[in-house]
């Protein structure tokens, strides 16, 4: 597996795969091909059905922005490999003189045509949560120290200046008011939930309303294409931040507490992205916010100093209780359902670790067991369910008078 680095992005919203890894291939095709008449984009898949909510134009735009540029959104073309799929192309008198073929895996992650998959530090020798178990009982040691012994000290570093967006992603967040672009008039509720109290509001209410107002706070910047941090990705960034604010908040969990949860969390994001997958247009929503419900689940766990076994029940239950959560972004926007779902998610993680708290010992489902479920599970889904926007909540809106 690779360093937590490649997990834990610092960057724009809206879309990991639809932003980030675009951007990140345009940057390497014009480092590679700097001096040309002009340039062109081709998108399919994924990328061509739901690029414009997703701003994948925009960051194309300003990646080109000193060159003459075209972008050509293809719609019809299926895409091979992975349905985030798209050609660049550098032209001379006309004619295509470079042309080639990138692939935006998840996570802001991309794969040139002929190449592997990126080989970003594989640092970690196990690729299952049963052999990383079995090493951290034989060593005596928790998740978070498995990922110092092999990520060295210095990933603290990296995973304070993520906590640190995350937290600043809050903030701005929890501040700011509006309606977010594109189209559907979607406003931020954020504020809103932050300081809307009542009089009898018990504590459990309390809990769910500072939970979902986090988790809002960060999705709408993700929205609105402010910084974030991919967790896994940009779609579902809102839940671990949320949960963690919380946890902090409530019972005064330290900043290095704080970031061994994330080291944990990670572990459980890297296996899930190594094994299966992390990208909503391969595998459906359940790929996104799925893992990210697993993630925050273990790391409140880990913050709760819970055992092995609880951890990877808490993760297990996130994951096997969003199996087959279609990608249905309304007008391809990361906004209906995508914002909500946050909320849904961070409140579920924190179900899922106090199930895990009574009931590991009795568990019959292991983790390794729901990431492959759960990546059969996407590839079964129609493509209409996989951030394409032409199914399910997404048809019913844009077929609606609303």
């Amino acid at each position: 597996m690779q360093s937590l680095k490649y997990l834990y992005k610092i960057g724009r919203g809206p879309s990991s795969s639809h932003t980030m890894g675009p951007m990140a291939a345009a940057e390497q095709f014009l480092a590679e091909n700097p001096n040309y008449e002009s340039y062109k984009a081709v998108l399919y898949g994924s990328l061509a059905k739901t690029g414009k909510g997703h701003m994948t134009d925009a960051v194309l735009r300003e990646a080109f922005k000193d060159k003459p540029f075209t972008i050509e959104f293809d719609e019809n073309t299926v895409a091979d490999f992975h349905p985030n799929m798209m050609d660049l192309i550098a032209i001379t008198d006309g004619k295509t003189a470079v042309q080639v073929r990138y692939y935006s895996i998840g996570g802001g992650e991309i794969i040139k045509e002929g190449e592997n998959a990126p080989n970003h530090d594989k640092i970690y020798p196990h690729r299952s949560f049963s052999e990383i178990s079995k090493y951290c009982r034989q060593k005596d040691i928790r998740i978070w120290e498995y990922v110092e012994q092999y990520e060295g000290k210095e990933i603290w570093d990296y995973l304070q200046s993520v906590w640190e967006v995350m937290q600043k992603a809050i903030s701005i967040g929890l501040d700011t008011e509006g309606v977010l672009h594109g189209g559907i008039g979607t406003q931020r509720k954020a504020k809103y939930l932050f300081r809307q109290k009542h009089i009898d509001e018990t504590e459990e209410t309390k809990t769910n309303r500072l939970i979902c107002a986090f988790a809002y706070a960060v999705s709408e910047q993700n929205a609105s294409g402010g910084e974030i941090v991919t967790a896994p990705t940009c779609g579902a960034c809102g839940v671990v931040p949320a949960v963690l604010k919380f946890l902090q908040k409530k019972r005064n969990f330290t900043d290095t507490q704080i970031i061994h949860g994330l080291a944990t969390a990670g572990i459980i994001g890297n296996l899930i992205k190594t094994n299966a997958s992390i990208s909503g247009a391969e595998c459906g929503c359940q790929a996104e916010i799925g893992t990210a419900c697993a993630m925050a689940a273990a790391a409140a766990a880990e913050l709760y100093e819970l055992d092995l076994d609880q951890i990877e029940y808490a993760a297990e239950i996130s994951i096997e209780h969003h199996l087959g959560l279609t990608c249905d972004p309304v007008l391809g926007l990361v906004q209906i359902p995508c914002i909500e779902r946050n909320a849904i998610a961070a409140m579920r993680a924190l179900n899922a670790v106090n199930l895990a708290d009574f009931l590991a010992d009795s568990r019959k489902i292991s983790f390794d067991m729901i990431v492959e479920t759960m990546y059969e599970t996407g590839k079964d889904l129609k493509v209409i369910y996989r951030e394409t926007a032409e199914g399910g909540l997404a048809k019913k809106f844009g077929g609606s008078n609303t």
